[in-house]
């Protein structure tokens, strides 16, 4: 049984040392333990940092792709290099290194395919009383449109096993954490979550997935959306023109009202926009079928991908 420590990095020279030697190198239940770093086209010397901090194995971008790209290389290499289990951590030391163990626990005793660490984000001292709420109501979002339960869907202190690592295809360019428990959820992927005590980072520095809360809100909702409509476009697109075709109904009912009443002097704007909502309702409704047809070929072409690599990996072992 093989674990390999995957560790997103950007700029992250000066952090990487001290994460590095917290990962324990022996785990009960694990034969193995390994240790791969992610230069997502940094700037410093992250990667010759990684190589003297003792990484077993560096993946280095010539150029910056994002976090998302660098989890998925991540996730990519790990499995040629046959992990049965893969640990998701931070390059700042935030996550406690020596919660891996209790963290990878649920897989080994079969009873979660991916595990993500809560950080309790409620109760986070050095998180500010904006961010708490915002953690805490994304997550909410994330796990009703997920269909499971994550009470910290931003973090990314996370374990998975071969199985779930193999049905994860990140498509976001933003962040991994979101998409791959709606991905989980709609994939029947088991999921569970383990509290942990994350460390403030020292010294304190600004975001380098996004400028501002703004920011963070906007392309997040715009990744729970995107993902929510790529899973269940049939239900975005009958809510969508549902709303359209009653608008456009109660136009409609309130100039046949005029009509009746011999008054429709002033009401032919609403028999005009009656209209166009009524056509541009039903219209909606087409475009569902076609997107909940394009999302069955989807959903066939992703098992075919599964398939093609768990038999390109069963040769290289």
């Amino acid at each position: 049984m093989k674990l390999i420590v995957q560790i997103p990095c950007l700029n992250e020279e000066a952090a990487l040392p001290e994460t590095l030697r917290a990962i324990p190198r022996t785990i009960p239940g694990i034969d193995a333990v390994e240790v791969l770093v992610i230069d997502d086209g940094s700037t410093d010397r992250t990667s010759e940092a990684a190589r003297r901090g003792g990484a077993d194995h560096v993946v280095r971008f010539p150029r910056h792709k994002g976090l998302a790209a660098a989890f998925m290389a991540g996730l990519d290499a790990s499995l040629r290099m046959g992990a049965d289990v893969i640990v998701n951590t931070d390059a700042d030391n935030q996550y406690p290194a020596q919660d891996i163990a209790r963290l990878i626990a649920p897989i080994l005793a079969g009873e979660a395919d991916m595990v993500v660490g809560d950080r309790g984000v409620h109760d986070v001292a050095h998180f500010s009383w904006t961010k708490r709420r915002l953690q805490t109501l994304g997550s909410w979002m994330v796990s009703k449109v997920a269909g499971t339960r994550v009470p910290d869907s931003t973090s990314g202190f996370r374990a998975l096993n071969r199985e779930a690592a193999l049905r994860i295809n990140i498509v976001s360019e933003f962040t991994y954490t979101l998409e791959s428990i709606i991905q989980a959820g709609k994939k029947r992927v088991a999921v569970t979550h383990l509290p942990i005590e994350a460390r403030e980072t020292r010294p304190t520095r600004p975001s380098r997935l996004f400028g501002s809360t703004w920011e963070y809100v906007k392309r997040s909702g715009a990744t729970i959306l995107r993902i929510y409509a790529m899973y269940e476009p049939l239900k975005v697109f009958v809510l969508l023109g549902s709303a359209l075709l009653g608008g456009g109904l109660i136009l409609g009912l309130r100039y046949a009202w005029y009509w009746w009443m011999g008054d429709i002097h002033g009401h032919v704007q609403s028999a005009i926009l009656s209209v166009l909502l009524l056509i541009l309702g039903f219209q909606t409704l087409q475009w569902g079928i076609m997107a909940d047809l394009i999302a069955s070929n989807r959903k066939l072409l992703e098992d075919v991908l599964y398939r093609v690599r768990g038999m390109e990996l069963r040769d290289k072992r």
